[in-house]
């Protein structure tokens, strides 16, 4: 192996984990590779507005992905649009592997992959995917104009994705689970105050129905009262949460059990041990490896956070390769 050809950081991911971490390694001379991976840009291209970044009223979120893209390529950051399958950590350097074939050896890692929409498990829903159920208000919106549209789910995506569908419809209605959203008070009130959004608690979708080309009709079920109702319908936006993208590391590192990369102090709580804390707490694990972002973060799910813990784990990177490269 030619160790000219040996990356000193490969990032795996491009949302607002990614990027930054981008930008903090081109900054410090480590001539990082960012993969794109299948969402480049993460879930803020199918966002609307976003009215919570720092310096920003109101941007775009498909704008301030661009910008921060352009802030690392400005720095040096070199773009790969593939999506990894696997990574050797077996021994270093480490080896990672891409939907095309690509090999790249590199000394450290970075993964920020995020996470990805849930779907449910009930009869219809594959049959109609695409047909009327989406996960992306932002991206399916302007299909479904003067039509009836329901956004399953309590928190911020559910209300953002029911505010936005005003656009397009003034037949909306959500459906929760529970007695009360779970949303940011600023989301819900922008919903609760609204009279043409209606709202169905305490329910979920048990079925889709259709004419096989197209969805026509759910069946919603009350988890208090067991009773049943069907509604016609034209396009249902599942908001139920989501699920980190960790399937290429599985058996890899070490996971939470809802699939999260374990860092820092919660793998020391893991592992009653605090020897991995010497790398910073974005280190997984894996010495080498670490994990920014929503693919480690359970909790916070903000694209500030993310970015935040993008800049942590690019300078855990930094100084785990000045340890090795001495």
């Amino acid at each position: 192996m030619n160790k000219n050809n040996i990356k000193k950081v490969v990032i795996i991911g491009s949302g607002p984990a990614g990027l930054t971490a981008g930008i903090y390694t081109s900054r410090a001379n480590l001539d990082p590779i960012i993969i794109d991976g299948a969402n480049p840009g993460g879930q803020l291209m199918g966002t609307s507005y976003v009215e919570n970044w720092p310096g920003e009223k109101s941007i775009l979120g498909a704008t301030l992905m661009q910008n921060i893209r352009n802030h690392a390529k400005h720095f040096g950051a070199q773009f790969l649009s593939e999506t990894v399958i696997d990574i050797d950590t077996t021994k270093k350097p480490f080896k990672i592997t891409t939907d095309k074939n690509k090999e790249i050896f590199t000394h450290s890692i970075i993964i920020a992959t995020g996470s990805s929409a849930k779907k449910l498990d009930c009869p219809g829903q594959n049959e109609y995917w695409g047909k009327g159920i989406t996960t992306c208000a932002i991206c399916d919106g302007y299909f479904y104009k003067d039509k009836k549209v329901f956004i399953l789910g309590g928190g911020d995506t559910a209300m953002e994705d029911a505010s936005f569908m005003q656009k397009f419809t003034s037949d909306i209605t959500i459906i929760h689970i529970g007695e009360k959203f779970s949303a940011s008070v600023p989301m819900q009130q922008r919903v609760l105050n609204n009279k043409n959004i209606k709202i169905i608690y305490n329910s979920t979708i048990t079925e889709f129905r259709g004419n096989n080309q197209q969805l026509q009709e759910i069946e919603i079920i009350n988890k208090k009262t067991g009773e049943k109702s069907s509604f016609k319908a034209d396009g249902v936006f599942i908001a139920i949460g989501q699920n980190p993208n960790t399937g290429f590391v599985k058996n890899k590192l070490e996971l939470s059990d809802y699939g999260y990369i374990l860092t820092g102090s919660n793998l020391i709580l893991n592992k009653e041990n605090n020897k991995k804390m010497k790398n910073g707490l974005t280190t997984t694990s894996v010495n080498g490896i670490f994990a920014a972002g929503d693919v480690s973060d359970p909790a916070y799910k903000q694209a500030i956070a993310s970015s935040g813990a993008g800049c942590m784990a690019a300078l855990d990177a930094e100084r785990y390769l000045a340890q090795i490269l001495e």
